[in-house]
């Protein structure tokens, strides 16, 4: 069973600060959590699988197949700046100088 003593233990390794009411809320939320994590331990769990996830994962990956890529020109196709071969874009990253 939970007490206030164990709430103000908890919350000072947490560095959290509770009003009286506060841990009155809390101790009696964390009793009944534990009440039903006893209820969930009296349940036959013997021919349970254990399981990674609740429900059954699968991959959906296509095959990596090596496949030819856009050409430069057709990269560049609808860029809204550009030089010969490559995108122009804003300048992010200010020099020493400032600017």
């Amino acid at each position: 069973m939970v007490t206030v003593k164990d709430v103000e233990h908890i919350a000072k390794l947490a560095r959290l600060e509770f009003s009286e009411e506060e841990k009155q809320k809390f101790t009696h939320q964390l009793n009944r959590i534990l009440e039903y994590v006893e209820k969930l331990n009296q349940l036959d769990t013997a021919t349970v699988e254990p399981l990674s996830h609740v429900i059954d994962l699968q991959n959906r990956m296509r095959d990596d197949v090596v496949r030819p890529g856009l050409t430069a020109e057709e990269a560049l196709m609808n860029a809204p700046a550009k030089t010969d071969k490559f995108f122009k874009v804003p300048k992010t990253v200010k020099g020493e100088e400032g600017g």
